[in-house]
């Protein structure tokens, strides 16, 4: 089979370019360059240097042959826009969620050859063709599976896609890079947006947004505890960057159009928990809704998952009931992913109150 490989430059991809290579596939690695350097090289240290060096070394230790897609302006008109905007509106938007959709499994494709089959990737995530659908499947590490930054590929996306680690957890992967013997064996894993490497995301956010002053709000007493820089750096749930003392303090509200930030104190924060929430501007994988109601929903990457009910008021609304209320804190903007047992169905986007 006819393969591109979307190469980072990290363990996971690496391992299962080598698994694939096992298999006897006919490979091609690409880099995609999306870091955007030349626009905040003033902000900090540039990754994607480093990441590149890597993945030259495992392509010369494979020989694999390697291709580097410049995507900066693809990635800027799509990912970065649709991340200040939502910023900018005070939600919390999740740019990697979108960059698989609209990049790496949406805009690559046109800039490769149509022999290429499959495009595979380090996801930690199954496929699985059923009577014609193709369908999404989380993997046994539940804390590494990766299905939630998937939910919004197409059924065309999906069946051009290839997981070779979808079966594997990642102290397995580990061990097998060390089997391998892979420049990347010992490679710690990435942090953060994939777009800012090593700058802060307070640092990006006020090179685009600047500073707009505004009060911080005890929610329970109305008094006024101090000042912030704009409401656009925080969201619902957030406990760091308060700078406040007699804490722990959280982000309960926010008020945009007064520029005011909510916060309360953790024994204060029982009745403030929320269990449901709405939901619209779904992407479902099958192409449409799910019939059932009773489901599973991630609110964000990672272990944690509610078993939930969904209303459906029409094809892209629905209102959402969880089984217990989500301590984090639910914000608008985040995206809802919805289950059926181990089938990821698609998700949508949580809306305003």
């Amino acid at each position: 089979m006819k393969i591109a490989m979307l190469l980072s430059g990290g363990v996971d991809s690496s391992v299962a370019m080598r698994l694939l290579q096992e298999k006897g596939h006919d490979i091609t690695a690409f880099y995609l360059k999306i870091w955007l350097q030349e626009e905040f090289s003033f902000l900090g240290d540039c990754p994607w240097e480093e990441d590149l060096s890597y993945v030259r070394a495992v392509c010369e230790q494979t020989g694999i042959p390697l291709e580097v897609v410049p995507m900066q302006s693809e990635y800027w008109d799509s990912v970065i826009k649709y991340t200040i905007e939502e910023i900018e509106a005070g939600r919390t938007p999740n740019p990697d969620m979108l960059c698989n959709n609209w990049v790496k499994f949406g805009q690559f494709l046109d800039k490769i050859d149509p022999a290429f089959e499959k495009v595979a990737s380090g996801h930690y995530a199954r496929v699985r063709e059923v009577n014609g659908k193709f369908l999404l499947e989380r993997t046994p590490d539940p804390v590494k599976d990766q299905t939630y930054f998937l939910a919004y590929l197409s059924q065309q996306q999906l069946s051009r896609a290839l997981f070779p680690l979808g079966d594997y957890a990642k102290a397995q992967v580990r061990e097998l890079a060390r089997q391998f013997n892979l420049p990347t064996q010992n490679r710690r894993d990435s942090q953060g947006l994939c777009f800012l490497g090593q700058i802060k995301f307070s640092d990006f956010v006020k090179e685009h947004l600047g500073v707009r002053k505004g009060d911080i709000v005890n929610i329970d007493t109305g008094d006024k505890l101090g000042e912030h820089n704009g409401y656009y750096y925080y969201t619902i749930g957030q406990r760091q960057g308060l700078g406040l003392s007699g804490g722990p303090w959280y982000v309960v509200e926010k008020d945009i159009p007064n520029n005011r930030i909510y916060i309360s104190l953790r024994q204060n924060m029982g009745d403030k928990y929320r269990d449901t929430f709405r939901v619209g501007n779904f992407n479902w994988i099958a192409g449409e809704r799910p019939t059932k109601t009773d489901l599973q929903v991630k609110i964000r990457h990672g272990a944690v998952i509610y078993r939930c009910q969904v209303r459906f008021d029409d094809d892209d609304h629905a209102s959402v009931t969880l089984e217990r209320p989500d301590r984090p804190g639910i914000a608008p903007g985040q995206f809802a992913v919805f289950y059926d047992e181990q089938v990821c169905l698609g998700g949508g986007v949580i809306l305003e109150q």
